[in-house]
């Protein structure tokens, strides 16, 4: 699933310090009970999720709970109060190799549509521990906030139209997203 949460309007930007670090760390716990963050991106305003659910409610539920893991994180570093996100997530199912590969480019190179002259990895995703790029590049150390896929889609299927080159870019987003 390629899965979207949109900042409240009027919060800093959530690429920031120390906004950007708490995002990570509620990713980093995200991944448990059937839910699992693949990879992810964090723009000024929104994050990207790809993410394998094993089932809707797990994926409902998952979501909300980091969600509100993310919104605790964000609240705390900025000693405020108050929405993090502006309404429910934004999801879409990921059914072929297509999808699954065209899902990683505009989530790992999304950053590429929102900064002007962008190039190389954006260090506010989760492409520096990506394994599946056309040219090797070295992982980032430390633990991952993400885990490796399950799903045959995810792993290996999506690999079958290519590895991904760093200078690729996202190709505008599917309009079909269900409201979760």
């Amino acid at each position: 699933m390629h899965v979207t949460l949109r900042a409240w309007h009027g919060l800093p930007s959530l690429r920031t310090e120390p906004i950007f670090p708490a995002i990570r760390r509620g990713l980093a716990q995200a991944s448990r009970g059937g839910l699992r963050v693949l990879h992810f991106s964090v723009q000024r305003d929104h994050v990207h999720l790809l993410i394998e659910a094993l089932d809707v409610r797990v994926l409902s539920r998952g979501i909300q709970g980091l969600a509100i893991r993310i919104a605790k994180g964000v609240n705390r570093v900025l000693g405020r109060r108050g929405r993090v996100w502006s309404d429910r997530f934004h999801a879409r199912a990921l059914r072929t190799p297509r999808e699954v590969r065209n899902a990683l480019v505009y989530v790992l190179q999304n950053w590429r549509k929102h900064t002007r002259g962008a190039r190389g990895l954006d260090w506010r995703s989760s492409a520096i521990w990506f394994q599946g790029w056309r040219n090797p590049i070295e992982s980032m150390k430390g633990m991952s906030p993400v885990v490796a896929p399950r799903s045959w889609l995810a792993a290996i299927g999506w690999r079958r139209l290519g590895l991904i080159d760093p200078d690729e870019g996202p190709a505008p987003a599917c309009s079909t997203a269900r409201r979760g």
